[in-house]
């Protein structure tokens, strides 16, 4: 077998992956069709018809990110992605806290996603007059994503790409309808204008944006996989942040002219479900909306395809870290998968799915809407944490980078995050739909999982201390830096974590019904 030999074990499937390839991983995991016919409307809603603004403002941020993420991507080769960054920067107790905090967040974004699944199949069952109950279709779709990882890499990829074309393709469609017919009142761009961008809603409109994002950052997960991985991971990053962000903002403004600035909010409203379908109906028939309740099917499972992989690789790399069994690390000889992390994160999601189902809970607005919740809150940790590693990982590191790059990005980013972080949390009822009780058990389980991470490094300083010492090494073929690195003091700015109100409007899920 090319690659190893008959006394080494097989690994991935190195120089696999162009950048279009981990792209679509990306860009899938965002789940854009589901995204736009779920959250969209809701975003309309709070903050009218500057709400196309609040993706590009998203989108600006995280670009800002991606500067000195992918600049320390260079620097930094261990498959650990986030942890391993916030390592280097940090200190290895706050990566070790920073690895625990990836598993909450990137499982907690693809568990809950099967009550999506589940909910979003009975949804358009019922459209076509059908009843199909949603835990078959939650436990069917669980084999159908272990099955999508356990197969190779590439045959992820392809599988991704096809459901990516078509879910941006029903929305593309739905947009060239609203253009050639010149929308409701004529195509207009007054929502741009400050006056309408900065209203009560604006604080609500952002908490929405960013999390449409969530996932993008994965692109350094398949470093390992990626042809050219120093050329290949940015250029996935950078590309998948514009094409969202610019989506994102298209899609929304080209709805707003489809039922026109003055009544698209008061539609958004009535049935935040069904303004999309109501929309592409009108503008391109009653098929394509039948289509389009099809795809966001197809959707969710290119998402949770998506995120299964992501997981799968942090698990591996955990495993060969020493943190978890060395069992997950395994690598099918064949397929060149971590097969064995497939199976067990395959197996935790049947047994959350299942407890839920048992305890009568609702698939959308418990399964979802709260495993969500604080997966995506810990991905958003997870961009604070690493952002701040960048600067504090160049200042010890010798390099030709730029001051851009390795200082100024790092902290303005730090800063925009830290400000996000601070509007999600403050408007997590829009997230949630739940009570107060629930929200701050849900916002809690993020620093409950750092402390116990931190607790967790402490521990295995005194008892497995070979562990500790190598934790998030650099791979054999590339130079180790030599010691520990030190903890950088965070930047003390009071404008770090700018306090945002929640808006004045009643408590909404985030992400309503995708069918009318």
């Amino acid at each position: 077998m090319p690659g190893t030999t008959p006394d080494q074990p097989p690994g991935l499937r190195p120089g696999t992956l162009t950048t279009s390839d981990i792209t679509f991983f990306v860009v899938s995991a965002a789940a854009p069709l589901t995204v736009m016919a779920g959250v969209a409307p809701v975003a309309i809603l709070l903050g009218g018809i500057g709400a196309p603004v609040g993706y590009l403002l998203a989108g600006v941020t995280l670009t800002v990110f991606a500067v000195g993420f992918t600049t320390m991507s260079r620097h930094v080769r261990s498959g650990g992605a986030f942890y391993a960054y916030i390592t280097r920067g940090l200190g290895v107790p706050l990566g070790i806290a920073a690895a625990l905090v990836a598993m909450l967040g990137y499982n907690g974004m693809e568990i809950g996603v099967y009550g999506l699944l589940g909910s979003a199949t009975s949804d358009t069952a019922a459209a076509f007059g059908a009843d199909v109950p949603w835990l078959p279709v939650s436990l069917a779709g669980l084999l159908v994503v272990w099955y999508g990882g356990y197969r190779s890499i590439d045959f992820g990829a392809k599988l991704l790409g096809v459901l990516l074309v078509a879910e941006t393709g029903i929305l593309v469609l739905l947009a060239a309808g609203v253009l050639l017919d010149g929308g409701a009142d004529g195509l207009s761009v007054a929502g741009l204008a400050p006056a309408h961008v900065l209203t009560g809603g604006t604080a609500a409109v952002l908490a929405c944006a960013f999390a449409a994002f969530t996932g993008f950052e994965s692109t350094v997960i398949y470093r390992r996989e990626a042809r050219d991985p120093d050329r290949t991971v940015p250029r996935a990053t950078y590309l998948a942040v514009a094409f969202l962000g610019l989506f994102y903002a298209f899609v929304v403004w080209t709805v707003i002219q489809a039922f026109g600035e003055d009544e698209v909010v008061r539609a958004a409203a009535d049935d935040p479900g069904g303004l999309f379908f109501a929309a592409v109906t009108t503008y391109v028939g009653a098929w394509a909306a039948d289509l389009m309740h099809v795809l966001i099917v197809t959707s969710v499972l290119a998402s949770l395809l998506a995120f299964h992989n992501a997981i799968n690789r942090y698990t591996l790399a955990l495993a060969e870290e020493g943190v978890l069994p060395k069992v997950l690390g395994r690598i099918h000889p064949r397929h060149r998968s971590p097969y064995l992390a497939g199976a067990a994160q395959t197996a935790l999601g049947a047994v959350v799915v299942l407890a839920f189902a048992l305890a009568g809970a609702d698939p959308y607005q418990q399964l979802l809407l709260w495993v969500n919740t604080p997966g995506m809150l810990g991905l958003m940790v997870l961009q604070l944490l690493a952002a701040l590693a960048v600067p504090c990982f160049f200042r010890k590191t010798p390099h030709r980078e730029g001051v851009w790059r390795t200082l100024v990005a790092p902290v303005a980013a730090f800063v925009l995050l830290a400000g996000a972080i601070t509007l999600v949390t403050a408007n997590v009822e829009l997230f949630t739909a739940a009570s107060a009780t629930v929200n701050t058990v849900l916002v809690s389980l993020v620093p409950a999982v750092l402390l116990l991470g931190l607790l967790l490094a402490r521990r295995l300083r005194r008892t497995r201390p070979e562990v500790y010492a190598r934790f998030a090494a650099e791979p054999a073929t590339a130079p180790a830096p030599q010691g520990e690195p030190q903890p950088c003091p965070q930047p003390t700015s009071s404008s770090s974590t700018p306090a945002s109100a929640p808006p004045s409007s009643p408590a909404t899920p985030l992400s309503p019904s995708v069918t009318d």
